[in-house]
């Protein structure tokens, strides 16, 4: 379901553990972005965390530079707090390639986890790498990992070790077994097929990884980062690397304990925890996407208004797009880029489908997502109340319909409900059955419907808003509601209370 809500705050960059050593790099003004791809990719951030690496960091920091990659690139190095001579080689390393590289030094051991997430910070790319200091992984093959992304596919990519490549290190019988098992735990928990769930080599669009919130301080970050794409919606591909393990004398640092931490982490960030992303709007978005009989409910209570050529106004992430998909053309709109990119990412492919930003108070904006030509329907699913000049939404909405089409509209019903979580999600109001009525008739519609809709969601609000305070809508709410749907459409029969949401069917006078 559509809707406005408001960007992230920015990150906060520097914290009390950390300190800048080289300048943040100015990037390559002639970087230009890879063809063909669905998201650009003018440089990409290779996040290197480090750990009393002395041994083979020169080597590991050589190939990184070398490495073959279609577009710019920065280093982003944290040392953990190194006390073998690492620090040094890298402050001297960071001095000689002013421009490409960030060092940042922690002041105190963290772990793996702890430093990717100080990278994050600090990262100025397009897409992001994780990238270990030691040997095992061949920076030359970070091109491979690029391979979905120049189609414009993938959100994610993982390099598998298990998937068939030029070679692979013979050894370690147990740990082998071990990495298996935590990845079929993990596929069962996230609904994925991966063979390698805990390689190091994850490329992720940056924009993702940057919403992402990330608690993990160890090696727990794999499964944290598997869960979390997951949840997320990333369209998440694999690539077969090779690969050289090295022995435990060679410095190998993950032990058996790990894997019991990311056994109990894999649970935890599947399940526990709600507040996975910095995008309050897109949490909300993505538990509603998971209730699947609850959009094709609501889509029945106006589907046969709907005609061939369609306009969504506030799209969102698209939980009710995939249900007009088939039409002749459908052209769907969201104020939000963030929400459009997704979209269009997921669409865009098609012959019938177009996304575009747009201002549902702009005409301007109504012509270009028209081409000249109008739409036989419009829909527009919560999102009239998040604009405050409501009025002149319907007027273009008016002017863009065809004489007899008609326009759907959903909105928040009965302004008593009005609570701390219409605050938060930007609401100017909840309508009556009266002014939604009302508004549209004064903009020209004939308005043959004008009804109530989920009785139960207009207790749960009421409950969650005025009685638990909350400011926000889980997705265990959501996943109880969608697991009520029978009983759910029994009580929307009797009129124990007052409906959650009004839909208006409006014509347009011939």
């Amino acid at each position: 379901m559509g809707a406005v809500f408001n960007a992230p705050h920015a990150m906060s960059i520097m914290s009390p553990s950390e300190d800048i050593v080289a300048p943040s790099p100015q990037g390559d003004p002639a970087a230009r972005p890879i063809a063909g791809t669905g998201f650009a990719v003018r440089k990409l951030s290779i996040l290197i965390p480090v750990y009393n690496e002395i041994r083979t960091l020169d080597k590991l920091l050589a190939k990184v530079m070398e490495a073959p990659l279609p577009c710019a690139r920065e280093l982003v190095i944290v040392d953990d707090c190194s006390r073998d001579g690492s620090r040094e080689f890298l402050q001297r390393f960071a001095d000689e390639n002013p421009g490409v590289v960030q060092l940042v030094l922690h002041k105190k051991n963290g772990g793996k986890g702890q430093a990717i997430r100080t990278a994050i910070k600090h990262m100025t790319g397009d897409w992001a790498i994780i990238q270990d200091a030691d040997l095992e992984y061949d920076p030359a093959e970070i091109q491979h990992l690029l391979a979905p992304v120049l189609e414009g596919v993938a959100d994610a990519v993982f390099g598998s070790r298990f998937l068939q490549g030029r070679y692979r290190r013979a050894m370690y019988f147990w740990h082998t077994q071990a990495n298996h098992m935590l990845t079929l735990m993990s596929n069962v928990l996230n609904d994925l097929n991966l063979t390698d769930m805990e390689t190091c080599y994850k490329l992720i669009r940056a924009d993702i990884l940057k919403n992402l919130i990330i608690r993990s301080k160890g090696f727990d970050l794999e499964p944290e980062l598997t869960a979390k794409l997951a949840r997320w919606g990333a369209r998440l591909y694999e690539v077969p690397i090779s690969y050289r393990g090295r022995t435990y004398a060679e410095g190998k640092k993950i032990g058996a304990k790990d894997a019991i931490h990311a056994l109990s982490a894999m649970i935890r960030y599947r399940y526990f925890d709600n507040n996975f992303a910095r995008h309050e709007g897109f949490l909300i978005l993505q538990a509603v996407r998971k209730a699947k009989r609850f959009n094709r409910w609501l889509f029945s209570k106006f589907e046969k208004y709907i005609g061939d050529e369609v306009l969504e106004a506030g799209c969102g992430i698209g939980n009710l797009t995939e249900l007009v998909l088939a039409k002749k053309r459908l052209v769907c709109v969201d104020f939000e880029k963030f929400y459009v990119d997704r979209l269009q990412q997921a669409y865009g492919h098609l012959r019938n489908f177009r996304v575009l930003q747009a201002d549902l108070t702009q005409i301007s904006d109504f012509e270009k997502a028209a081409e000249g030509k109008q739409f036989d329907s419009i829909f527009c699913i919560n999102v009239a109340e998040h604009i405050e000049d409501d009025r002149l939404v319907f007027r273009n909405f008016h002017k863009y319909l065809r004489d007899g089409g008609y326009a759907v509209i959903l909105v928040p019903h009965d302004p008593k409900l009005y609570s701390a979580v219409d605050r938060a999600l930007g609401h100017y109001r909840r309508y009556t059955k009266r002014e939604l009525r009302e508004t549209l008739e004064a903009e020209g519609f004939a308005v043959e419907k004008c009804f109530g809709f989920n009785r139960v969601g207009g207790f749960g609000w009421w409950f969650s808003g005025k009685i638990l305070r909350k400011k926000t809508l889980s997705a265990g709410q959501m996943r109880i509601f969608e697991l009520a749907m029978p009983l759910i459409k029994v009580l929307e029969q009797i009129p124990f209370f007052t409906h959650n949401s009004v839909i208006a069917i409006a014509r347009k006078k011939a």
